[in-house]
């Protein structure tokens, strides 16, 4: 649809001018500008080293790899500013965008002569094409609607507003329960834009609080963020977004950084090049988790273009930056892609990359969306990791409204704010072990898979997991509620919330299931414990629509109570 919007401009101005006529001659176009990665055969002449890291990491990054015994090493090292000196002062004076630490290389922008220059260097090992068009200028941000402030929420249904089940799927209600909503972790999130997240009513606490430490645009320059496209509102809003009543994320009192590195104007490698940049950025600030609804398989340039092969975690630059940061002790959470009904079928990269977590979609039926890419990796590796909601996923737009969305893109960030939760009730775990508990946790994580790797993720079952003496102990967001509730209601889940009053608390209960006539349908006991909500899984899985009865009375005696719900 491009290339027939563009040629029916050309048509347009060509009638507009009239008739050819004679010109003087014109001067030659100058060689067009091109971007292109140079790697550097080592880092010989630096004056940075491993044993005063503080040069070029900040403390806050440097904190992160001492808790989980990371020391830095050479590939952590700035490149060697004599090199890039050299590079500057090559023949047809390259632009250089960025360097890049871990793949000891810069990016450059010049033409093809002043690149055979460049190759020419004694520092150069190799060059790779990026990209053969320079980025296009942003789109400035529209505006933003007024909304209404949202009652008083009686109910944690209430509370959440339409992000509700996204939330409840993956267990993020009972975490901001029991006190986790990201207060002390850094999330760095990776887009094309966040148009209006400046200004919406659901973004306001984060930066009314102070609470976006950094902007970084990888694709223009500079630090202007609220612009372009909206899809990173919606991802950041699934994550940070707090306004009771209204819209609430997964990790609402988390402090962002937000990156600009999706040009979404045209599909080349030089996105990658962005990612590894904004990577690498984040790692020098401090930041705990990388959310990255992002993913690159095929480009404009079809020479350019991954082919399945590629798909080792190695080999693509995308996939070189999600190891190198899961080395630095981040945890990367990136989005699994959505060709899973196209040719394509499989992940993408960065999704590829060992060590992180690949994240794929479900419905709030816990079903497999039939367009979450699945794996395996080329060299054989599971893929993806932990599944989430990615099917009518409540997001904010960057107009203040929230409107229903699918994708892997917005799996990914519901888990990305789960895990920056889950490692705050966890500080003394390291990434990989974060990562290691929650597939643990997951719901199907005795038989992983090529589907939804190791299933649904859950913070209730990793944190007993990881607590076994200690059971999670929430406490209600509205107060302790004086009589049985059960959420959501109505609902077509097969996991069910109990909230449970004072009296049901610390006991054994019996659970029975109960058509609306008194029949019993099924019967369960749950554990004693002293939280305020607790899961449950119905047994009568394949119950029709209408109306039931949860009835909970405690094992060793006492008065029952009854909770009438919904299945739709």
């Amino acid at each position: 649809m491009k290339n027939t919007f563009l040629l029916a401009a050309a048509l347009l101005a060509c009638l507009l001018m009239g008739p050819p006529v004679a010109r003087a001659q014109a001067t030659p176009p100058a060689p067009p500008v091109q971007r292109y990665f140079v790697f550097f055969k080592d880092k010989a002449g630096t004056p940075y080293t491993v044993g005063q890291p503080e040069a070029f990491l900040s403390a806050r990054a440097l904190a992160r790899r001492t808790r989980q015994n990371i020391v830095v090493r050479p590939r952590d090292l700035p490149v060697s500013p004599a090199y890039l000196a050299q590079v500057r002062a090559a023949s047809g004076s390259p632009q250089l965008i960025f360097t890049s630490r871990w793949l000891n290389g810069a990016v450059l922008a010049c033409d093809s002569l002043t690149l055979t220059n460049v190759r020419q260097l004694p520092a150069v090992a190799s060059t790779q094409l990026l990209s053969r068009r320079p980025p296009q200028a942003p789109a400035a941000a529209g505006g933003v609607a007024t909304i209404a402030p949202p009652p008083t929420p009686t109910t944690p249904r209430a509370t959440y507003g339409p992000a509700y089940a996204q939330n409840q799927l993956i267990g993020a209600v009972a975490m901001h329960e029991a006190g986790y909503r990201g207060e002390g972790m850094q999330i760095a999130v990776f887009d094309a834009g966040f148009p209006g997240a400046d200004r919406l009513m659901a973004l306001q606490t984060m930066q009314q609080q102070g609470r976006v430490a950094g902007t970084r645009n990888f694709v223009s320059g500079g630090r202007s963020v609220y612009l372009s496209n909206g899809h990173g509102t919606a991802t950041l809003g699934l994550i940070g977004g707090e306004l009771p009543g209204y819209y609430v994320g997964t990790a609402p009192r988390a402090t962002f950084h937000l990156c600009i590195t999706e040009d979404v104007s045209s599909e080349s490698p030089m996105e990658e090049a962005n990612w590894l940049a904004a990577a690498e950025y984040a790692d020098s600030a401090g930041v705990d988790v990388i959310s990255s609804s992002l993913g690159y398989t095929t480009f404009d340039d079809p020479a350019l273009s991954h082919t399945y092969a590629d798909l080792t975690g190695r080999t693509a630059i995308g996939s070189r930056a999600a190891l190198g940061a899961a080395r630095a002790g981040m945890i990367v959470v990136n989005s699994a892609g959505n060709d899973g009904n196209s040719g394509w079928h499989y992940i993408g990269v960065p999704a590829d990359a060992d060590s992180i977590i690949t994240v794929g979609a479900v419905d709030s039926l816990r079903q497999h969306a039939g367009f979450s890419s699945y794996g395996p990796t080329a060299d054989g590796r599971l893929k993806p990791t932990l599944a989430a909601m990615g099917v009518a996923s409540a997001v904010l737009t960057p107009a203040g409204t929230v409107v229903r969305g699918a994708g892997t893109s917005y799996a990914c960030p519901e888990l990305a704010g789960l895990v920056a939760g889950f490692w705050q009730a966890n500080p003394t775990l390291s990434a990989q072990q974060v990562i290691a508990a929650l597939e643990r946790g997951a719901s199907q994580a005795q038989a992983p898979d090529n589907t939804l790797g190791y299933g649904i993720a859950s913070f209730v079952t990793a944190y007993n997991l990881v607590h076994p003496g200690a059971p999670l102990a929430a406490t209600p967001a509205a107060g302790p509620a004086a009589a049985l509730t059960i959420f959501p209601n109505p609902s077509r889940l097969d996991e069910l919330m109990l909230a449970l009053p004072p009296a049901l608390r610390g006991q054994v209960l019996r659970v029975r299931l109960l058509d609306v006539r008194g029949a019993v349908l099924s019967e369960q006991q749950l554990p004693a414990s002293p939280a305020a909500s607790v899961s449950l899984r119905l047994s009568a899985r394949r119950l029709a629509p209408g109306a039931y009865l949860c009835q909970v009375q405690p094992v060793g005696g006492g008065r029952a109570q009854t909770v009438r719900f919904v299945r739709e």
